[in-house]
């Protein structure tokens, strides 16, 4: 019998994933650090069991799609525009201040300016995977600080079309007037539609009922209805994940919708997995162990200014400085988004092939500290106890 023997690759990638997993959640480490692990390990960096990044790499990023969709179900229009003015000039003053910080390093090394807006943006965006996922394991969603932090998450995501039109522009591209005028035009009807998914307690949708006795049709259906709104906002020259939590937001608001939900619950594990051991599969392990004194000081940098920065910028939009802080740490890390970001000055020349590895790496770590970070946050800042006493 012929046997292929890519499987057994496959087949030992997938083991050494799951043991992970079972191996950490036994030690209470979250499942995104076995994730990151696995991926050191079976990648080309480690026992090389996977070499094609670039398969992997796409089939994680629906694990994005699909997790934008859930958030888009569990998070209410109505309480998130509660928050608007944390979200908005939170998110706009933290990547403005990034972008400060980073020029205030840049004029003394005397990098130009694509370097510096770049740089400034990778630094500004957050994991809306990481924190999301710690948040419904902690069941904090619904907390103050959760809102808040969720917020902020959502327009950090929202504000990457953006960034990469000004690195476009900065850098010498070209972007037609038509296509700017669309993405600007379905921009501003995303924001319309979610503006109105506010002002109503729900929305009815009657086609939904057909699907409600059939689980192999809910399955199918529900996907087509994630998978063809984030189609659309692509095709408008949106993010696709944006399109994703735009139809999240559209079931969660409709009635009788929760069969969604469990349908498809297996699937954003599987593809959530997927795309963080993409994630830990492009870490140079050598690269890692040559500059292991600078990358983890930038990452400590990295941790410590973000948690501060956006404290301070929750302080003055007036929440109390233990919540500020316990957010601010939740805000911490780098983004998965900012390894599109980090791609794009690459590619333009803009940074090195050392400064690319240099960022992959200060973003995976800092990815992989993220966990240890925030919980050492809620330990210092006694988070529970403080709780505990309002309860």
């Amino acid at each position: 019998m012929h046997m292929d023997p890519i499987m057994a690759s496959v087949v030992g990638a997938i083991f050494l994933m799951l043991s992970a997993g079972l191996v950490l959640h036994h030690l209470r480490q979250p499942f995104v650090v076995a994730y990151l692990l696995a991926g050191v390990m079976i990648g080309p960096h480690g026992l090389r069991l996977i070499d094609d990044q670039l398969l992997i790499s796409r089939i994680g990023a629906f694990g994005i799609i699909l997790l934008l969709f859930f958030i888009g179900m569990e998070i209410s229009p109505r309480q998130l525009t509660r928050n608007w003015k944390v979200a908005v000039f939170g998110t706009l003053l933290q990547i403005l201040l990034s972008v400060a910080c980073v020029w205030g390093i840049g004029a003394w090394l005397d990098w130009e300016i694509y370097r510096i807006i770049m740089l400034g943006f990778v630094i500004s965006l957050s994991s809306t995977a990481v924190v999301l996922k710690l948040l419904k394991d902690w069941n904090e969603l619904d907390t103050p600080c959760g809102q808040d932090v969720i917020s902020i998450l959502l327009v950090q995501d929202i504000a990457v079309v953006p960034m990469m039109l000004i690195l476009d522009y900065i850098g010498g591209g070209h972007q037609q007037t038509g296509q700017v005028l669309v993405q600007l035009v379905a921009g501003a009807a995303i924001v319309l539609l979610l503006i109105w998914l506010a002002m109503r307690e729900s929305v009815q949708i009657p086609w939904l009922r057909w699907l409600k006795g059939d689980q192999e049709i809910q399955l199918f259906g529900s996907l087509a209805i994630c998978f063809g709104i984030a189609w659309l906002t692509g095709l408008l020259g949106l993010s696709t994940a944006l399109g994703a939590f735009v139809a999240g937001a559209v079931i969660g608001a409709a009635r009788e919708t929760h069969w969604v939900h469990e349908s498809l619950d297996g699937f954003r594990m599987l593809f959530m997995a997927v795309f963080f051991v993409s994630i830990g599969m492009m870490l140079d392990l050598h690269f890692l162990l040559e500059n292991l004194h600078v990358i983890l000081l930038l990452v400590l940098l990295v941790l410590l200014s973000n948690t501060l920065l956006n404290a301070a910028i929750l302080r003055m939009l007036g929440d109390p400085w233990r919540e500020n802080l316990y957010s601010g740490a939740m805000l911490a890390q780098v983004g998965e988004f900012s390894f599109l970001i980090a791609a794009v000055g690459f590619q333009s020349g803009a940074i090195s092939e050392y400064g690319y590895q240099l960022v992959i790496a200060m973003i995976s770590l800092s990815l992989f500290a993220s966990p240890a970070w925030i919980q050492l946050a809620r330990k210092l800042l006694s988070i529970d106890r403080a709780r505990a006493d309002c309860a």
